[in-house]
């Protein structure tokens, strides 16, 4: 059986006074409440966790993580910019939207190959300067 304090009698009640205080069982209510009020802490999960989590759900699914409407103000801008006028059909701003995501996607990839080899885990922008750099890629 576990060791427990015994309390001073107040009022036929017991109470417990480390600073010569009386408390009585009625701020142990009160006390009790103000317990019950807060909130629950939230779960954490631990470092890392949810990014591999996001990447496998990004690896299964076969829709674009661009977002299109940005994608294709962005395109227009740069069309802007030579003298004829161009305009886009709706197949064809998503064939440039794939071919776009597959570039960065691979570039990421040989830039996350990058820090390995240099043994870090975070990537920084000299390892996509450096996969830039042995792709040949002119910019």
């Amino acid at each position: 059986m576990a060791r427990t304090k015994q309390g001073k009698p107040c009022n036929g009640k017991l109470s417990f006074s480390p600073e010569k205080k009386s408390m009585c069982n009625d701020s142990w209510q009160i006390q009790r409440n103000i317990h019950k009020n807060k909130q629950k802490k939230k779960h954490r999960f631990r470092p890392g966790t949810i990014p591999l989590r996001e990447i496998r759900q990004f690896q299964f699914s076969t829709n674009l993580l661009i977002r299109k409407i940005p994608f294709q103000r962005l395109v227009r801008e740069i069309s802007q910019g030579s003298d004829k006028e161009f305009r886009f059909s709706q197949s064809a701003m998503y064939a440039l939207q794939e071919a776009t995501e597959g570039f960065i996607i691979h570039l990421f990839e040989d830039a996350n190959l990058c820090s390995h080899h240099a043994k870090r885990v975070t990537l920084l922008a000299r390892d996509l300067f450096l996969a830039i750099r042995i792709q040949g890629i002119e910019y």
